[in-house]
């Protein structure tokens, strides 16, 4: 029997079902009814799925026929997205049966080439429940190479990272470097290419859109939508199992906290900064739940905490962190009416720069001054400052004290847009941002 022909018999047992539930003699006999709901329940989902699927394919034919027969260009152009949409949602049908693990893994096998190496790429595999296991089976055969690719680093905090400890490498990725921008791009014009960047984010299909701001705003709200709403949903509901974690039910919350984190990139704050914060809004919530809401931000790759580093007494300071976001564009779209500090715009590009080469970065406190950055790298470190100018004497100086301050041989850096102020300085070398940002 064909697939098919069993998933009609399946809506046909439903139909026998609900009708079966009506009869009086049924609803009185308590166990026949339980049996009869319980049975129900379990095949509902594989019910509403073929009723879709075949409405999904009754659209793909009307929309072929309108195609075919119609002539006015509006309704053209609606049935073209009909189809498209309604095509794309019978693939998902269609391979939805491979949400379950066992499913996956057996097809998975069927698919691997005894004779040469299997290169298996599996995207958001966090939707599959158990897909740990997968890995794991697939990772212990001969001439089999696995990739996950996904978007919430809760992925590798997962019953995986302890499968496969010691047995995997973890890349992190970021979006568009300026340099990977403007080699997108091929402008002459750095200095206006750059100021683009900063204003347009660093999404790599931002980089090849030329429709204006409106339809690159479009864009990221569909990323921003679909990480606050659907990841972080999807992130929470793996860890239901976890007693220890609060799940995440207030979006609006979630955004708020999301949208305050935005306006203040560059300044140190804690928990009950932002709890204090959003309870003088009027809202009521726990110092808790804030730092449950900031970890699925940060989980999410939308938010990077960076702690404070004491230089002189080398030791970590708990007291509040940073944060930098990921994407000036999604920083935008957060605050669209913002007047921006330019200052901590530009920090906020050297901090993914510096994780981008791979560095692990800190804030550098000096005495009661801070170094914007301390970053290290194969036991080299390197100090950096970060001013969108210095051609005031004033912040000159201001910038220059604490890696004056600083008494090791490490490089001393200020990186700056203005083009007056550059060259070496008693070892600290002020350099042009942009420059350094195009550097291999």
């Amino acid at each position: 029997m064909e697939m098919f022909d069993k998933l009609e018999d399946i809506v046909n047992r439903y139909e026998d079902i609900t009708a079966e539930l009506s009869n009086p003699d049924v609803v009185n006999d308590q166990d026949r009814f339980r049996k009869l709901m319980k049975e129900q329940n379990n095949i509902l989902p594989i019910v509403t799925a073929f009723t879709e699927y075949k409405d999904c394919k009754k659209n793909i034919e009307d929309s072929l026929a309108m195609l075919s027969e119609e002539s006015d260009e509006e309704l053209l152009e609606l049935a073209k997205e009909e189809l498209n949409e309604s095509k794309k949602r019978v693939e998902e049908l269609e391979n939805e049966w491979l949400l379950d693990y066992k499913a996956l893994y057996d097809y998975l096998v069927k698919k691997l080439d005894k004779n040469d190496t299997t290169y298996i790429f599996l995207d958001e595999i966090q939707k599959v429940s158990g897909f740990e296991k997968v890995v794991d089976s697939l990772y212990v055969k001969n001439g089999v190479d696995v990739y996950i690719t996904g978007s919430n680093s809760y992925l590798l905090s997962s019953e995986l990272a302890t499968l496969l400890s010691g047995r995997y490498i973890e890349i992190k990725m970021l979006p568009f470097s300026f340099k990977e921008y403007a080699d997108v791009k091929q402008s002459a014009d750095k200095d206006k290419l750059f100021a683009e960047y900063m204003r347009q984010g660093s999404f790599p299909y931002v980089a090849t859109m030329r429709d204006g701001e409106e339809k690159i705003d479009s864009y990221i709200e569909g990323i921003y939508n679909t990480v606050i709403v659907k990841d972080i949903e999807e992130r929470q509901n793996r860890k239901e199992k976890d007693p220890a974690k609060r799940k995440i039910t207030d979006i609006a919350l979630l955004k708020n906290i999301a949208k305050y984190l935005a306006s203040v990139i560059g300044s140190p704050v804690s928990v009950k900064n932002i709890t204090d914060n959003i309870v003088s809004s009027g809202r009521k919530v726990s110092q808790n739940t804030v730092d449950d809401y900031i970890e699925a931000l940060t989980e999410a790759f939308i938010y990077y905490p960076v702690e404070r580093y004491d230089i002189s007494g080398k030791q970590i300071l708990k007291q509040s962190v940073k944060y930098y976001v990921v994407d000036l564009g999604l920083r935008r779209y957060l605050l669209p009416k913002r007047e921006y500090d330019l200052g901590y715009s530009l920090e906020n590009l050297v901090y993914l720069e510096l994780i981008r080469r791979g560095y692990n970065v800190t804030v550098g406190k000096v005495g009661t001054t801070e170094v914007d950055f301390v970053a290290r790298k194969n036991e080299i470190t390197q100090y950096i400052q970060v001013s969108a100018s210095l051609t005031d004497e004033k912040t000159f100086d201001r910038e220059m004290f604490p890696l004056r301050a600083i008494k090791d041989n490490y490089p001393k850096t200020i990186l700056t847009l203005d083009k007056f102020t550059l060259g070496n300085y008693e070892g600290i070398e002020v350099q042009s941002a942009i420059d350094w940002f195009l550097k291999d």
